[in-house]
C-alpha cells in the first residue's frame, strides 16, 4: 500500500474516531452501575429507570418536543413562502432588504439574536415562555428553511408551471399543484433542519423561554453544573436511538420506492 494512500486511510480513520468515539462512550457509560460517569462499575440499567421517575428532565423533553414541532411548522411556512417570493419575483420593491433580513441571522451570532428577541418582548411586554421560545426558533429556522426551498425552486424546470398556467390554472393553483409538490423534498428537508436546530437550540432559548418553559438543553445545562449524573447519559442515547429509528425507516422507505420504480 502507498505511502498516500495509508495516510490518507488514517486520516479518516482518526476523523470517524474523533466523531464517534465519544457518542459511543456516552451509550457505554448509560449503562454503568456507578454514579461516577467517568468510573465503569458494572452493567447496569439503573439510570434508565431513574430517568423515567425524574419528572422534571422528562417535562423538559416534552417540552421541547412541543416547541420543536411548533417552531418548524412555523419556520416551514413561512420559509416556504419566503423562497417562492424571492424565486418567483425577481423584482419586488424591497428585495434587497428582504432577502437581507432572510438571511442575516444565518450569520448572527445567536448571542446577539437573544439578546435582540428579549429585548423585544420586553419592550412589548410579552410575557416569555412556550410561545417567545417558538418564536425565536422560528426565527432562526426560517433562514435555513428559506435557503433550502430556494435552491430547489431555482433548479426547477418553469415550463411545467407554464404548462399549468396554459391550461387554464391560476397562479395560485399552479403554486399548490404543481411547485410545491415538485419542491416537497426541501420543504420536508427544511422542516426536519429547523427540528433538529430548535431541539438543539440553548442559547436562544435561554434568552426567551420563563417559569415553567424550561427545555431539555436548558434542564442539562442546569444539572451539568452541579455534576454530571448518568440519567443524562441514558437521555442521550435514547434521543441518538430515536434518530437512528427515524434515519432507518427514512432508508428503507426510499429503498422500497427506489426498488418499485
Amino acid at each position: 500500500m502507498r505511502m498516500g494512500s495509508v495516510l490518507r486511510l488514517s486520516g479518516l480513520l482518526f476523523g470517524f474516531a474523533f466523531l464517534y468515539v465519544p457518542i459511543a462512550l456516552v451509550i457505554l457509560y448509560s449503562f454503568n452501575e456507578s454514579r461516577l460517569v467517568t468510573v465503569w462499575g458494572g452493567f447496569s440499567t439503573r439510570w434508565y429507570g431513574e430517568l423515567l421517575a425524574n419528572e422534571q428532565l422528562l417535562d423538559s423533553v416534552v417540552m421541547s418536543l412541543h416547541v420543536a414541532l411548533s417552531s418548524a411548522l412555523l419556520a416551514t411556512v413561512l420559509g416556504t413562502a419566503a423562497a417562492v417570493s424571492l424565486a418567483r419575483r425577481k423584482r419586488f420593491t424591497g428585495r434587497l432588504a428582504f432577502s437581507s433580513m432572510i438571511f442575516a441571522p444565518l450569520v448572527m451570532p445567536e448571542v446577539i439574536t437573544g439578546l435582540s428577541l428579549l429585548l423585544l418582548f420586553v419592550a412589548l411586554d410579552v410575557p416569555r415562555g412556550f410561545w417567545t421560545i417558538v418564536i425565536a426558533h422560528a426565527t432562526l429556522g426560517m433562514c435555513f428553511v428559506t435557503v433550502l426551498v430556494h435552491a430547489r425552486l431555482q433548479g426547477l424546470d418553469r415550463s411545467l408551471e407554464e404548462a399549468a398556467m396554459d391550461l387554464g390554472a391560476s397562479p395560485l393553483r399552479t403554486l399548490f399543484s404543481v411547485t410545491l409538490p415538485l419542491a416537497l423534498p426541501s420543504i420536508c428537508a427544511g422542516y426536519a433542519l429547523a427540528f433538529t436546530l430548535s431541539l438543539d437550540d440553548f442559547v436562544l432559548a435561554s434568552f426567551t423561554s420563563g417559569p415553567g418553559s424550561t427545555t431539555l438543553p436548558m434542564r442539562i445545562y442546569s444539572q451539568m453544573r452541579l455534576g454530571v449524573t448518568p440519567q443524562i447519559n441514558a437521555i442521550s442515547t435514547l434521543m441518538m436511538g430515536g434518530v437512528a429509528i427515524v434515519l432507518l425507516a427514512a432508508w428503507f422507505i426510499e429503498r422500497r420506492k427506489t426498488a418499485a420504480r
